[in-house]
C-alpha cells in the first residue's frame, strides 16, 4: 500500500490543515523535550495518521512521549495490546487506576490508527488487534475489580468450597475477534455456582457478582477528564435492562431454554469468554450450544432474522440512516445475516460452521459448499471495503458512527486516506458493492416466501373445500388430479388429523399458506395425484415440526423439487416421510455436485460425529444412520436425475456401506474397551471382509450386506487388560456381535442394513467370526467351488489394515490355484442352473433382471467361473472385485474378446440401470419384456455358451455342486 500522502490532489485548504497539525505535534514535543528522529519516513507517515485522524492528532498533543524513540518503536511494533495489558500496573486508588486504563487505552488506540493509515496492518490484523486491546482493558479493570472486591468480601465460593470467578461473554464484534475502532463492546457477565464469600462480611455470591459487574463497568465506562475506556452495553443478558447484572449458569441455561428468541440465538453464534474464568465460560457455552444450534436444521430461522430485518429497517426509516454503512441496505449487518442465517440452519450438524467473525465464518460456508464460491468472493469484496470505511470514519474522531461525513473536506480526507484520487471514485466503489450486497442479501433471506407468494385461487379453493369436508373427486379431476378421488379423501382427512389438529397457532397460519402452493406443485410435477397424495403424507409426518413446515413455506424451489421427487420416485418420497431430515438434501446448494468418494465420506461421518455434544452410542448410531440415509438420499437423487449412472451409483452406494461399518466397527470397539480393556497387541486385530454387492461395489438403494469377520488367532487366548478381563477368542466374539446388533439396531432414524453372514467358514452353523488360520483352512480343505465364487468379490472393507492386506494375500493364494477349467465351468454352470430355478421370476411377458436368464446373475456367474479357470495363468485378473471392471481386464488379457466384452459392458450397465429403478419405484426388479432387452439378455446368453458355460440344462451337477 502506497503510505505517502498524494500530496498533488490535496486541496489547499486540507494541505493547510495538515500542515497545522503537524506543526502542533512538533511543538508538544519540543514543549516535552522529546527529539523526533525522521528516519524511514517516520514524519510522512506521521502525516498520513494526522490525515485520518482528528484522534490521533488530540492524543499526540496530550501525550507526545509516543513520538519518542520508544513510543515509535511501540507504533511501530506488531505485537498487539496483549502482553502490555497483561503488565499494565493499575494503583489501588480508583480515580488513578481509570487515569491509567484510559491513556492505556489512548496510546494503544493511536498504534491501531497509525499502522491501519500506513498500511502497516491490513484490515483483518486492525480489527483482531482492537479485539486484543479492549480484552487487555476487561482483564486489567476486572483484576483490579476482584482485588478490590475480595478485599472488602473475601473471594466468592460455591458449596464445596471450590473459589467462583466471574466469566465476561463477549458478543458481537468483539465475540468475532473483529471489533471497530470505535465500538462498544457487549458483554453478558454469568458465573458458575450459588454460594456465598468467605471474608469477614460473608456476601451471597448473587450480590457479589453484581457488585464486582458494577464496579467493573464504572472503571471502564465512566466518563472523567481523559474521557472513557470503552462503551459497555449489558442488554444482551437475560431479561435485558431489567435483568441481573450477572447470573449462575443455572438461572442462564433456563432462561434460554424457556425464553430465548431467535435474535438471541443469532448474538450466541459470536460469543464467547473475552475475560474472567475462561474455563468456565466454554462450559456455559457448551451448556447453550444446544439452544444456539439446533439439532435439525432450522428453517425457522429464516422468518426470525427477516423479523429482526424488519425491525431494523424500520429504525433506518425513523432515523434516516439509509446511508448507514452498518445498517442501511447493502450494509454490513446484511452480509452477517447471509453468513450467520447458514450457520443457524445448518450449525447444529455440521460443526464446521461453528466459528466466530464474519470471514472466518464465511469461509467455512463457503468451503462446506453452503455458499457458492461467487457469492462468497462478492460478499467477502464487499465486507473487506465497508469495514474499512467504516473503520476509517470511527478513527476520525474516535466517534461511535456508521454514517459517512457530509462536509467535503472530510469527505477528501477519508478519499485521500484510502487511497482513491476522490471522493467521487470511492463513492462509486461504496455504491457498488452495497448494490451488490442488496441483491444477494434479497436472494437469500427475502426469497419468493409463502407470506409473499401469490398463489392461484383455484387451489386455494381446494384446500378451503377440504377444510369445509365439501371436496369431491370431480373438482381435483377438473383441477388436473386423476383419479381424484383418492387425493380428495386424503386432503379432506388432512385438517382433522391428530398432528395437524395440535399445531400451534404460527404453525397453522404457515399450514394455510403452504397447503395451497403444496397442491399447485404437485399439479406441476409429472405424476400429480401420487405426488399430492404422498405430499399429505409428509405434511402429517411434520405437521408438529415448524422448522420442515417453515422449510417448505419459505422455499419455493423446495416446495418443486419435493413435488418433482415425490412424483417421481415412490422410494425417495418413502424415506423423507419416514426421515424429514431429509428435506434438506433437496434444497442444500450442494446438491448438484455427485456426493462423495469412499475417503470424503468417512471424513464427513467423522465430522458429524464430532458434532455431538456428548459420547454416547446410542446418539451417535442414530447420527450414524442419519448420515447413511442422507448420502444415499443424495445419491437416489443424483441417479434419478441422471447426474450419475447405475454403475457410479453402486460403486458410491458400497462405498457408503464401507464408511458406515467401518464408523459402528469404531464405536463397538471403544465400548468394548471401556468394558473389558484392550488385547495386547499393534492394530485392533479384527478385520470385516465384504461380499457379495459390497464387495463387488454394486450396492444397490435396499440392499443387505454379506459380512464376514476374521481376527488374529495368535491373540485368542491372551487377555484383555479392562475391569472385566476376557480371552481373545470372547473379546472378538463379543465385538462382532455388537457390530451385528448396531448394523441392525432399530433407532429414531431407522436402520443401517441388513445384515448376512451366511458366507462364513461353515455358514450359519459355523462361529460368527473366524480366526485367520481357520479361515485360511476352510477356504483351502473345505470351501466349495460357490464358495470360491463367492471369495472371489470379497474385499477388507473395515478394520486393521494390516490384517486386512493378510486376508487379501489368502484371497489371491485361493483363487489362483490351478484348477481344471471343464469342472470349473460345469460347476459354475450347475449352480447357475439351481439358483434360475429357485429363484428367477420371469414369465413370458416379464423379465427379472437380476435371475432371469441373460440377467446379472449369469454375468456375475460367468465372470467368476473365468476367474476361477484362468487365475492361475493370469493373476492379474484378481486385482478386481468389480464385474464392471474385471470385463476390461479379461478383455485386456485375451480371456474374451472385444465384442464380448462390449456385449457384457453394456448388458451390465443397462441391467443395473433398469434395477436400482425398480427400487426407486418401490418395484421388484422385474420388468416388462422388450425386443431390446431381450436382444440384451440373448446377447449375454450368447456369449456364456462361447465361453463354455451352461446355463440352461439341470439335474445331479446341479445338485452335487451344493
Amino acid at each position: 500500500m502506497n503510505t505517502a500522502i498524494p500530496t498533488s490532489r490535496e486541496s489547499p485548504e486540507l494541505r493547510a490543515l495538515i500542515d497545522q497539525r503537524y506543526a502542533d505535534v512538533m511543538a508538544a514535543c519540543r514543549v516535552a523535550r522529546i527529539p523526533l528522529y525522521d528516519d524511514a519516513g517516520v514524519a510522512e507517515r506521521i502525516r498520513r495518521t494526522l490525515l485520518a485522524s482528528d484522534f490521533a492528532f488530540e492524543v499526540f498533543r496530550r501525550q507526545p512521549e509516543l513520538l519518542a524513540p520508544a513510543g515509535l518503536e511501540r507504533l511501530r511494533a506488531g505485537s498487539d495490546a496483549g502482553a502490555r495489558g497483561a503488565s499494565l500496573d493499575l494503583p489501588v486508588d480508583e480515580t488513578a487506576c481509570m487515569a491509567v486504563l484510559r491513556r492505556f487505552r489512548h496510546a494503544e488506540a493511536v498504534r491501531l490508527v497509525f499502522r491501519d493509515v500506513n498500511g502497516l496492518d491490513d484490515i483483518d490484523e486492525t480489527l483482531s488487534s482492537t479485539s486484543t486491546l479492549y480484552e487487555a482493558l476487561l482483564a486489567s479493570a476486572l483484576r483490579w475489580s476482584e482485588a478490590a472486591m475480595h478485599a472488602r468480601y473475601g473471594r466468592p465460593r460455591d458449596a464445596e468450597g471450590i473459589e467462583q470467578r466471574m466469566v465476561v461473554v463477549g458478543f458481537g464484534k468483539l465475540g468475532g475477534n473483529e471489533l471497530n475502532f470505535s465500538s462498544d463492546i457487549d458483554l453478558v457477565l454469568a458465573y458458575a455456582s450459588g454460594g456465598e464469600t468467605d471474608g469477614a462480611r460473608p456476601l451471597d455470591n448473587g450480590e457479589y457478582f453484581i457488585r464486582e459487574a458494577r464496579q467493573l463497568v464504572r472503571l471502564l465506562a465512566e466518563p472523567t477528564v481523559d474521557g472513557i475506556c470503552a462503551r459497555v452495553d449489558l442488554r444482551l443478558r437475560p431479561f435485558g435492562n431489567a435483568g441481573r447484572l450477572a447470573l449462575p449458569f443455572s438461572a442462564m441455561e433456563q432462561y434460554y431454554q424457556r425464553e430465548g428468541r431467535d435474535w438471541e440465538r443469532y448474538a450466541w453464534i459470536k460469543a464467547r469468554p473475552v475475560a474472567g474464568d475462561r474455563t468456565a465460560g466454554r462450559e456455559l457455552q457448551d451448556m447453550l450450544r444446544p439452544f444456539v444450534y439446533r439439532r435439525y436444521l432450522d428453517y425457522t430461522a429464516f422468518a426470525g432474522l427477516r423479523e429482526m430485518k424488519s425491525l431494523i429497517d424500520a429504525e433506518v426509516a425513523r432515523k434516516d440512516l439509509a446511508g448507514n454503512l452498518k445498517l442501511g441496505p447493502g450494509g454490513i449487518r446484511e452480509i452477517e445475516f447471509v453468513v450467520q442465517l447458514t450457520q443457524m440452519i445448518r450449525g447444529g450438524r455440521d460443526p464446521a460452521l461453528r466459528v466466530r467473525g464474519l470471514l472466518p465464518a464465511l469461509k467455512a460456508c463457503e468451503s462446506r459448499g453452503y455458499i457458492p464460491a461467487a457469492r462468497a468472493k462478492l460478499l467477502r469484496e464487499a465486507y473487506v471495503f465497508l469495514r474499512r470505511l467504516e473503520n476509517r470514519v470511527q478513527m476520525l474522531r474516535d466517534a461511535q458512527t456508521h454514517d459517512i461525513p457530509d462536509d467535503d473536506l472530510t469527505r477528501e480526507r477519508l478519499a485521500l486516506g484510502l487511497d482513491y484520487a476522490s471522493w467521487h471514485d470511492l463513492e462509486r466503489e461504496l455504491t457498488k458493492h452495497r448494490e451488490a450486497v442488496s441483491s444477494e442479501f434479497a436472494a437469500v433471506l427475502v426469497p419468493e416466501a409463502g407470506g409473499t407468494a401469490t398463489v392461484p385461487a383455484a387451489d386455494r379453493d381446494i384446500w378451503t373445500k377440504a377444510r369445509d369436508a365439501s371436496l369431491n373427486a370431480a373438482t381435483m379431476e377438473a383441477s388436473g388430479f386423476v383419479p381424484g378421488n383418492p387425493v380428495a379423501e386424503e386432503l379432506t382427512k388432512l385438517p382433522n388429523a391428530a398432528s395437524v389438529r395440535s399445531m400451534s397457532a404460527r404453525s397453522s397460519e404457515r399450514l394455510e399458506r403452504l397447503m395451497p402452493q403444496l397442491i399447485g406443485a404437485a399439479r406441476a410435477s409429472v405424476s400429480p395425484s401420487p405426488s399430492l397424495l404422498r405430499l399429505i403424507r409428509l405434511v402429517q409426518a411434520v405437521a408438529r415440526r415448524s422448522s420442515y413446515l417453515a422449510l417448505l413455506d419459505e422455499q419455493p424451489n423446495a416446495r418443486r423439487r419435493v413435488a418433482g421427487v415425490f412424483a417421481d420416485s415412490a422410494f425417495l418420497a418413502e424415506r423423507v416421510i419416514a426421515q424429514p431430515l431429509l428435506l434438506d438434501d433437496v434444497l442444500d446448494p450442494r446438491i448438484d455436485q455427485l456426493p462423495l468418494k469412499r475417503a470424503d465420506i468417512s471424513a464427513e461421518i467423522a465430522r458429524t460425529l464430532g458434532a455431538l455434544d456428548e459420547r454416547d452410542a446410542e446418539r451417535e448410531l442414530e447420527r450414524i444412520n442419519e448420515f447413511r440415509s442422507s448420502i444415499a438420499f443424495r445419491l437416489g437423487l443424483a441417479f434419478n436425475d441422471a447426474r450419475a449412472d447405475a454403475t457410479a451409483t453402486a460403486r458410491r452406494l458400497a462405498g457408503l456401506a464401507e464408511a458406515v461399518v467401518g464408523a459402528v466397527l469404531a464405536l463397538a470397539m471403544r465400548e468394548l474397551i471401556a468394558q473389558h480393556g484392550r488385547l495386547p497387541g499393534e492394530g485392533s486385530g479384527f478385520a470385516v471382509l465384504g461380499y457379495g454387492s459390497l464387495g463387488g461395489e454394486e450396492l444397490g438403494f435396499a440392499s443387505d450386506l454379506d459380512l464376514v469377520f476374521v481376527y488374529d488367532g495368535k491373540r485368542a487366548n491372551l487377555m484383555s487388560d479392562g475391569p472385566r478381563q476376557v480371552d481373545g477368542t470372547r473379546w472378538y466374539q463379543r465385538l462382532a456381535q455388537r457390530v451385528m446388533h448396531w448394523l441392525g439396531a432399530q433407532t429414531h432414524a431407522g436402520k443401517l442394513y441388513e445384515v448376512d453372514t451366511r458366507l462364513r467358514p461353515d455358514g450359519s452353523k459355523g462361529l460368527l467370526v473366524a480366526s485367520v488360520d481357520a479361515f485360511e483352512a476352510y477356504q483351502r480343505d473345505r470351501a466349495w467351488t460357490w464358495e470360491h465364487q463367492a471369495l472371489q468379490r470379497a474385499r477388507h472393507v473395515a478394520g486393521d489394515e494390516r490384517l486386512g492386506g493378510t486376508l487379501a494375500h489368502i484371497r489371491r493364494d485361493i483363487l489362483a490355484v490351478p484348477r481344471d477349467g471343464d469342472r470349473v465351468r460345469s460347476e459354475v454352470s450347475a449352480m447357475r442352473t439351481r439358483w434360475r430355478a429357485e429363484r428367477d421370476r420371469s414369465t413370458e411377458a416379464l423379465v427379472d433382471v437380476k435371475q432371469g436368464r441373460g440377467a446379472l446373475i449369469d454375468i456375475e456367474f460367468m465372470l467368476q467361473g473365468m476367474v476361477l479357470a484362468h487365475a492361475a495363468t493370469h493373476p492379474t485378473i484378481l486385482d478386481t472385485t468389480a464385474s464392471s471392471v474385471l470385463v476390461d481386464v479379461l478383455r485386456d488379457v485375451g480371456l474374451l474378446t472385444v465384442a464380448q466384452a462390449d456385449v457384457l459392458h453394456v448388458a451390465h450397465a443397462d441391467l443395473l440401470q433398469m434395477g436400482l429403478a425398480c427400487t426407486l419405484d418401490l418395484r421388484s426388479r422385474v420388468v416388462a419384456r422388450t425386443p431390446e432387452l431381450d436382444a440384451l439378455c440373448q446377447g449375454v446368453s450368447r456369449v456364456a455358451v462361447e465361453l463354455g458355460f451352461d446355463f440352461e440344462s439341470s439335474g445331479d451337477a446341479a445338485r452335487k455342486a451344493v
